[in-house]
């Protein structure tokens, strides 16, 4: 093999040169086709090759591509400010620009802390998370997250902040079922504020529908009023990471308008910029900027490339086109329609657990056991080898933790571009019922584990 210069997931891959992307597929330089099932990582919402938004690259480089946030702003950073802002609901009307979702969850994070300083608490510095959760990989976003495999190099390095169990259903550790159950998994975060001491806890954040490390885990409907309700009551924010479920991926703009729950801090990316320019972003309420805008006036954080006007113009031109083409009102008709064609797919091979999921960000966990819903070992490596199986078939998927140990537990995200069409899907559950029939048929000589 010819060496390679370029650090890649595995220093040893041997990966497909990309040549182009159009619509929902992708094609190599030898000419073989993929559709991307996993929108990349959850992020190509619009599909590849939309012209619109390439003509809007070309515009805003012709007038300046970067410019310092302290030292200019750009229209195309305010109107897309502006047009952020109208989308989403309750009084989300502050934007601060960042270049990846790691950067907009230390961003949010640096918000809430600054907010109780601005009130004059200075003790409110704990930021608490669940466990099975993924925030991001810098140091701040990664304290954050509950995912114990992308922990485990750097604990010493980390904060405690995980302390709650996820709403996962499927392995609830309570045995129970929603919402007979009465949320005890989101009461957990009571207790939690009790031993450590609201006074110094200054927010709680949590995914709507937990990505990476779960495998596209939905809450139930009302969890998420009871724990907005108990951080209210005890003086903490909310702070909702829709950095994989922004702009559409569920069925709405914010995922969090399903629970029917206004976050006081959002963190955006991924699908914002929909894979045409790295953008991402922190979203505050009136409520939290007030004591800042009334004190030192600066939100204490910043990016070389924060705000730069050719993401922000590529960025608007992204939403423009979801608003346009009224792709979000149909991501729900279209989730269900995938569904409904995987569901009968569990029934048929006995290694699927679970299907679940919201709108176009759905997750399938695999499983040795299904009656007993055991896990296969870690060593056994599911996920990777179902990865590279629908990938030699020509279908990209997105490989997910499991388990509610974190550690051993397998699973798949199935996340298309919002664009895809019925017959697009249909082609989709094909590649993946073919993938799961290699599977078989791998176990069966012996060869899968």
């Amino acid at each position: 093999m010819e060496r390679t210069y370029l650090i890649k997931p595995s220093l040893d891959d041997t990966l497909p040169m990309i040549d182009y992307g159009k619509g929902v597929y992708l094609y190599d330089r030898e000419g073989k086709k993929y559709l991307d099932g996993a929108s990349g990582a959850v992020t190509a919402n619009i599909g590849h090759g939309v012209s619109e938004i390439l003509e809007a690259m070309q515009e805003q480089a012709k007038k300046i591509s970067f410019v310092y946030r302290s030292q200019f702003t750009s229209e195309a950073a305010e109107k897309l400010a502006e047009k952020i802002s109208s989308l989403t609901p309750g009084d989300l009307n502050w934007c601060f620009f960042v270049n990846s979702g790691s950067e907009a969850v230390e961003t949010a994070m640096k918000m809430a802390i600054q907010y109780w300083q601005e009130k004059g608490i200075q003790t409110k510095t704990k930021v608490l998370s669940r466990w099975v959760s993924y925030h991001g990989i810098t140091l701040g976003a990664l304290s954050l997250s509950g995912h114990t495999g992308r922990r485990a190099r750097f604990v010493p390095l980390l904060e405690d902040f995980p302390v709650v169990n996820p709403p996962y259903c499927y392995r609830c550790p309570y045995g129970l079922e929603a919402p007979s159950c009465g949320f005890l998994c989101a009461q957990e975060l009571e207790h939690a504020i009790k031993r450590i001491g609201a006074e110094h806890i200054a927010a709680f954040i949590a995914e709507p529908v937990i990505g990476a490390a779960g495998g596209a885990i939905a809450a139930p409907k009302d969890y998420f009023k009871v724990i907005k309700k108990i951080c209210d009551e005890n003086d903490i924010l909310f702070i909702a990471d829709e950095v994989m479920t922004g702009f559409g991926r569920t069925g709405s703009m914010l995922a969090m308008e399903q629970y029917e729950v206004i976050p006081d801090i959002v963190a955006l990316g991924k699908g914002m910029g929909a894979g045409y320019a790295p953008i991402a972003a922190a979203l505050a309420s009136e409520k939290v900027i007030e004591p800042i805008l009334a004190g030192t006036k600066v939100v204490m954080s910043g990016h070389t490339l924060s705000a730069n006007p050719q993401s922000c113009a590529v960025s608007l031109a992204v939403l423009e086109y979801l608003e346009k083409n009224k792709i979000v009102s149909e991501v729900e008709s279209k989730g269900e329609y995938l569904m409904n064609l995987l569901l009968p797919l569990k029934n048929q091979y006995s290694f699927i657990g679970d299907i679940r999921g919201k709108g176009l960000l759905l997750g399938i966990e695999f499983v040795e056991d299904s009656a007993n819903k055991t896990p296969f070992p870690r060593i056994a490596q599911i996920t990777q080898t179902m990865i590279a199986l629908a990938k030699e078939k020509g279908l990209l998927v997105y490989p997910a933790g499991a388990g509610i140990d974190g550690v051993n537990g397998d699973s798949i995200i199935v996340s298309p571009p919002l664009t895809i069409t019925k017959s697009e899907i249909e082609e989709l559950v094909s590649l993946l019922a073919e993938t799961f029939e290699g599977f078989s048929k791998q176990m069966k000589s012996g060869g899968g584990v």
